[in-house]
């Protein structure tokens, strides 16, 4: 391949992992090669799907504390039960979405679903700005506005399977840690930017020729529209679609200037194991799972078990998701250096132990029991929790009826629940331990499925299969807070927690049946040593 190449194009070669120039002595020209220039080209165009990430977990956090009151405000008729359906139509446009466009990228540019994704996450933004303006059915262009977010989310499938392609197997794991770390740092900046916001006001300013009231509940997604405009610019102006092979060889652009040389083809013969393709989503959607109750149940759960009113639960676990959501981007960090001496599945085993060992030391225990709300009762039945009633302690701080009409916050536990008349009261100390703990194994988890999963499917095009591990994810995001509503509701954190666990030792299981299978593809058809 490098016979056809001037001097000048054969002078700045790379390694074959493309991570450092070639030593001297070292065989210039053999066909393991990668240009300068085509080096520096494929990671400006990683540094801008690092980008896309973002802007993704942006979309989804930057309007999540104020999508309550919002909708309190443009429409008198929503309740809480919509507001649940209202949070998980992102997950389920996602969960849509991730498929379509991840099988639109194997056949086509991947420059043309990032795009129309990207597009379309502009145009539902500017949706959920104008969803005051209708006479009637407010809430429901509301809830398009946020599916259609959701929808345009799905893209994180294209810009996983397009790191995928773009990496060599020793620059894998890093750059799936880059791009959680960026999908992590979007969540955090989210709700901090929706913060600032809040200083404009409900009224804020309004420029009646357009209809626009621009204040706290409207700036924050025209931000996120801008972000996304300016996302397309990028991809126009600096993306372009590189692909190396497993041991960093280049093998095409977007414009097919270089074309695959014999090596790199013949990679792509043989078959993907789909028993380990299988595994890695199941392992996935329990870690997400987990994650999700996990920050669905943190309101409920110290309101019950620590008697704090709404507005500190949550204040204060606010603070605290925040400190794990840094304590994520370190172990994001992190977990790049210590893969290269452990490798990757100990890595994600050692995880799930630390995920397991998280909601394990939640379970009650001791004689203590949690203060109690004696409150009157109407009837002896407890009421049935709704999908989006876990989620209501959340947005709904000051405007929700207290239940027989108190005047005063009732704090503790509620005797409706049965289970807070008998089981011990979780201590915070348990609480912040768990909080540390899965803060330190989520992530490590997250990075090394996406790491062996990009590996175990090699060079074959990946977007469909990522977007079907992405889909396992929002999945998981919507059953999390159905599960937790129910189990929680009628048995308490005692048989919840335990059957999380349950489910964690599972996957356990299943990661040590299938745990020499989950190998890269060059590996498993003995093109590369492990």
């Amino acid at each position: 391949m490098a016979a056809g190449w001037s001097r000048e194009e054969r002078e700045p070669l790379l390694s074959p992992a493309g991570d450092r120039p070639l030593e001297e002595g070292e065989d210039r020209y053999r066909d393991v090669v990668e240009t300068q220039q085509h080096y520096k080209s494929r990671w400006r165009s990683i540094w801008v799907m690092y980008i896309t990430m973002f802007l993704s977990s942006i979309g989804f956090s930057i309007v999540i504390m104020s999508i309550w009151p919002y909708l309190q405000k443009i429409d008198l008729t929503a309740d809480a039960s919509f507001l649940g359906w209202v949070i998980a139509s992102y997950s389920i446009g996602q969960m849509v979405a991730s498929p379509l466009f991840g099988l639109w990228s194997n056949y086509r540019p991947k420059r043309e679903p990032l795009v129309v994704s990207s597009a379309i996450s502009v145009a539902a933004n500017c949706l959920y700005a104008y969803v005051h303006v209708p006479a009637s059915h407010n809430k429901f262009y509301m809830l398009v506005a946020r599916a259609l977010v959701g929808f345009g989310a799905g893209n994180v499938a294209v810009v996983r399977s397009y790191i995928a392609s773009a990496t060599s197997l020793t620059e894998r794991t890093s750059a799936m840690a880059n791009t959680s770390a960026c999908q992590a740092l979007g969540f955090i900046l989210g709700p901090v930017f929706q913060t600032g916001f809040t200083l404009m006001g409900e009224k804020g300013v309004t420029w009646e020729t357009i209809h626009l009231q621009l204040n706290m509940y409207t700036a924050p997604v025209l931000l996120g529209a801008l972000l996304g405009v300016i996302n397309i610019i990028l991809i126009f102006a600096v993306f372009r679609e590189h692909q190396v092979d497993d041991m960093g060889r280049q093998c095409k652009s977007i414009n097919f200037e270089v074309e695959e040389n014999e090596d790199a083809s013949q990679d792509i013969q043989g078959n993907i194991d789909h028993v380990a393709v299988v595994a890695i989503n199941f392992i996935f959607l329990v870690i997400l799972f987990g994650f999700a109750i996990f920050e669905t149940i943190a309101t409920p759960l110290t309101m019950d078990m620590f008697s704090w009113p709404r507005k500190e639960a949550v204040f204060y676990n606010g603070i605290i998701l925040g400190g794990v959501g840094i304590e994520s981007i370190i172990v994001f960090m992190v977990v790049k250096i210590i893969s290269k001496k452990t490798g990757e599945r100990a890595l994600l085993h050692g995880g799930l132990i630390i995920v397991l060992v998280g909601f394990f030391i939640l379970l009650p225990w001791g004689k203590k029991l949690p203060n109690i709300q004696w409150q009157a009762i109407k009837n002896n039945s407890i009421p049935r929790a709704t999908f989006s009633e876990i989620f209501t302690p959340l947005w709904n701080m000051q405007t929700t009826q207290l239940p027989f009409n108190h005047t005063e916050e009732p704090t503790g536990c509620p005797v409706l629940q049965s289970w807070c008349l008998y089981t011990p009261v979780i201590h915070l100390s348990q609480y912040i331990a768990s909080d540390i703990l899965i803060g330190l194994g989520y992530p490590a988890c997250h990075v090394m499925s996406y790491t062996l999963y990009s590996k175990i499917l090699g060079p074959k095009p990946q977007g469909v299969y990522m977007g079907w591990l992405t889909a396992s994810g929002s999945g998981a995001r919507i059953l999390g807070p159905v599960f937790v509503s129910q189990i929680y509701t009628y048995f308490g954190p005692r048989w919840a927690f335990s059957l999380i666990c349950g489910i964690v030792v599972l996957s356990l299981l299943l990661l040590e049946v299938v745990y020499k299978r989950l190998i890269a593809f060059s590996v498993r058809h003995g093109r590369m040593q492990e």
